[in-house]
């Protein structure tokens, strides 16, 4: 497995940032592989090396019914040779959605999960009942974040032609920024932007995985929570996108941007300062999330 594409480096041009003496980049994961792209990319990477070294040859993993996760996955093992199967959280809901239909086209399995029986997807018992029949698997956790995971994420910012001041990434299970946090010069400072509401569990996350302290989380840019989209956040992703001609994802990268904008307007980064952004993908989830955004009157451009 060769990484498809070294990920392009836009600056972005804008009187905000020209105001402000701020240089802003946009590492554009996002464009490395056409179905599993940016942070899944990397994150499966050495998972995928791990199962075929242990010759086994069936994924298997849990998410929700919109999950990038759970599309990546699908995407891998078809382009892998994997059988796959997913957990999927919640009842199933017919005709599917536009994420699970891909899914199924790459040929993964689904196995619908109750939430309760959902929340106990890390018990060693439930388990082991949950897999007693399954052979010759690999097992991926929900969002993809394991040691293999992290060591992908750490390569990330490898390859980059510019020195930077902080680097920044939404957050889902915090394996990608702590594999960012354990590339980091002692200079430099990576920031998190949660998509989950009170995600405030990430911190004791990020610290199984990196002994760095060159790190935050910024909590303050959910709009809701995980899945949800305010009109404030769906304009702001549409106007980017008419400005700078990149596409942001609703539920990580769009949120992640949001908040830096913000944050640069608020004077929060020194003059002078260079910011990289992470472009993480998921834009697979933008047919789900117009889906319901429809009957609020908005949609993603």
């Amino acid at each position: 497995m060769n990484l498809p594409l070294i990920p392009p480096l836009q600056e972005l041009s804008d009187s905000l940032l020209l105001e402000k003496k701020i240089r802003l980049f946009i590492l554009r994961e996002d464009l490395i592989h056409p179905h599993i792209s940016g942070n899944k990319w990397r994150k499966l990477y050495y998972n995928i090396d791990a199962a075929k070294q242990n010759e086994l040859t069936r994924l298997i993993t849990f998410g929700g019914a919109y999950s990038n996760h759970i599309a990546a996955t699908a995407a891998a093992g078809k382009e892998f040779g994997f059988k796959t199967l997913g957990f999927i959280r919640g009842e199933e809901q017919l005709p599917l959605n536009s994420t699970l239909s891909y899914a199924m086209d790459c040929g993964m399995e689904f196995r619908y999960l109750s939430r309760s029986d959902y929340r106990l997807k890390n018990d060693p018992a439930f388990l082991k009942s949950l897999l007693k029949n399954e052979k010759e698997y690999y097992l991926i956790p929900e969002g993809g974040t394991n040691k293999l995971a992290v060591k992908g994420c750490e390569e990330i910012l490898t390859n980059l032609s510019i020195d930077f001041d902080y680097v920044c990434c939404a957050c889902g299970t915090g394996g990608t920024i702590s594999g960012l946090i354990n590339s980091l010069k002692s200079s430099q400072k990576a920031i998190g932007f949660p998509a989950l509401k009170g995600a405030h569990f990430l911190n004791e996350e990020i610290e199984k995985f990196t002994n760095n302290s060159q790190w935050e989380l910024n909590l303050d840019y959910h709009f809701g929570g995980y899945a949800k989209a305010k009109p404030d956040l769906i304009n702001f992703m549409n106007s980017f996108k008419a400005k700078h001609n990149i596409t942001l994802d609703p539920v990580y990268t769009g949120k992640m941007l949001f908040g830096l904008w913000d944050l640069i307007e608020k004077d929060y980064f020194r003059a002078g300062s260079t910011i990289i952004a992470v472009h993480t993908g998921g834009l697979q989830g933008i047919d789900g999330m117009n889906d319901r955004l429809k009957n609020k009157g908005l949609q993603i451009l």
